[in-house]
């Protein structure tokens, strides 16, 4: 068994192994025509059942001839231009790269003497962030495993700060249609059931101030602490960007701590037409980000930031196996230091290599193609009788739902778009996700494929339409 270890003496088998698994890959990605086949569960269990993992191969040629029945014949291809579904970028070839090299040496970013070079790369990229964002001199951060992860060690970072022993006295603010993980986060904490504060939100999705100031006076006159605001640049639903700068004001008025969730809209830190959408997020105590969102990274790869370095003590404990006390005496920079995480995989060699590659204005011009097509997008939506689109994109997101000329009964839209969603899903032809608007059901696109054209849009909008319609009278003739 030793012959499967990758070291000097098998270093020729795995490249020839991982040459084959490329090849195979490649192939696929070349001749993929629909981002699904649309196979159903109970189609596709019985072959994975039937496997039995005590009875190995011994042969890797052998398991992805396998894999291409269990996996990769009927995988969610996002590099499809009619993948408009949930935040999944196609990822650029530097980073996948960088995956393959980072999975082959297997650095643990949480002490020096584990991953000394990929320790400084780490820190190089948190450096390029915080000043991409303008955070100052004092920000820090550290990678990790993706938004939700982010946005808890963010807001227990302000929990912390907050300095008090009544936990049920914390108000955490976020707008109506801000990311579950906040409320996840809340929990997690040990925070009550009413911490979170829910903020109206306006026409354009994006967070009430005059709401939040009002609920920030309501918590000090009854007593207890604005712990954070949670403001959001790029909600999962809309991609809508809260008013930074007056929530920034706010946050001072009242002393609370200010996060910004940006872990969609931190593409916009690349871009070369729409970076001013972010203006007000150098104002943050904390921000989130996703590069495996917007700057076309395989998953994962996301970082919380910091405008204060020394906040991200609450996130420390000293191992003597691991990371002493002395280590800090000494200036060996270890990464576990500021994580939530102990191993932890080295995912910014990704971006690395994609900024080496590509640049920044690269990964910009990608991002903002998106944004141009969201905007071609919404006029189609707009001038499209058969639809209703909710609100002009912020970035490239797009909310709408078909609406029927000759059905009025909202119950009855609602299962109509309901059935279009699932029967294209079981078509493969397209993807497209699902969200509520009010007490509605409504279909959405997320448009992170600089590929996918206005001419992909206006067809899947087709299709949509086609299965509505079918549904419709399917339902009328049931009715007569």
């Amino acid at each position: 068994m030793r012959s499967h270890l990758l070291n000097d003496t098998t270093a020729e088998q795995y490249r020839r192994s991982v040459t084959d698994g490329v090849e195979r890959v490649a192939a696929k990605i070349a001749t993929t025509e629909r981002p699904f086949t649309g196979v159903t569960v109970d189609a596709l269990a019985p072959a994975i059942d039937a496997i039995d993992l005590d009875k190995p191969l011994h042969d890797t040629a052998a398991v992805l001839d396998e894999l291409e029945d269990v996996y990769l014949r009927d995988a969610i291809y996002f590099h499809h231009p009619r993948y408009l579904a949930h935040l999944n970028c196609p990822v650029v070839i530097p980073a996948v790269l960088g995956e393959a090299v980072l999975s082959a040496v297997n650095s643990s970013l949480d002490t020096w003497d584990q991953s000394a070079g990929g320790t400084l790369i780490e820190r190089k990229l948190i450096d390029w962030t915080t000043e991409r964002i303008g955070l100052g001199p004092a920000a820090d951060g550290v990678f990790t495993s993706g938004g939700t992860q982010s946005n808890l060690q963010a807001l227990l970072l302000a929990r912390e700060e907050a300095k008090t022993d009544t936990l049920a006295k914390l108000r955490i603010f976020s707008s109506e249609v801000s990311h579950f993980s906040v409320k996840k986060s809340a929990k997690l904490l040990g925070l009550g059931q009413d911490a979170v504060v829910s903020i109206p939100v306006d026409h354009d999705k994006r967070m009430q101030t005059v709401a939040l100031a009002r609920e920030l006076e309501r918590c000090k006159q009854d007593g207890l602490v604005p712990m954070a605001v949670v403001a959001t640049a790029g909600t999962t639903d809309f991609g809508s960007i809260d008013p930074l700068h007056e929530i920034a004001e706010l946050c001072e008025q009242f002393g609370t701590w200010m996060h910004v969730d940006a872990a969609y809209g931190c593409g916009l830190l690349a871009s070369l037409k729409h970076r001013d959408r972010l203006n007000g997020i150098e104002r943050a105590d904390s921000v989130t980000v996703d590069y495996h969102k917007s700057f076309f990274q395989p998953v994962s790869s996301s970082a919380v930031l910091v405008r204060d370095a020394a906040t991200l003590r609450h996130a420390t404990y000293h191992a003597e196996y691991l990371n002493p006390r002395r280590m800090v005496e000494e200036r060996i920079p270890n990464q576990v230091d500021k994580s939530l995480q102990t191993t932890r995989r080295f995912d910014a060699l990704k971006l690395w290599m994609t900024l080496r590659t590509m640049g920044a204005d690269g990964i910009g011009q990608l991002f903002d193609e998106v944004c141009e097509l969201a905007r071609e997008g919404w006029e189609l939506l707009a001038g499209d009788p058969r639809f209703d689109v909710v609100v002009e994109p912020s970035l490239s997101t797009l909310v709408f739902r078909y609406i029927p000329a000759a059905v009025t009964d909202p119950a009855e839209i609602d299962r109509a778009n309901l059935y279009a969603r699932k029967a294209l899903f079981a078509s493969g032809d397209a993807i497209v996700a699902g969200t509520k608007v009010g007490a509605r059901h409504y279909l959405k696109f997320t448009l992170l494929n600089p590929e996918t054209q206005a001419s992909d849009i206006a067809a899947v909008l087709d299709l949509i339409a086609g299965h509505a319609e079918q549904y419709l009278g399917e339902s009328l003739d049931r009715a007569s």
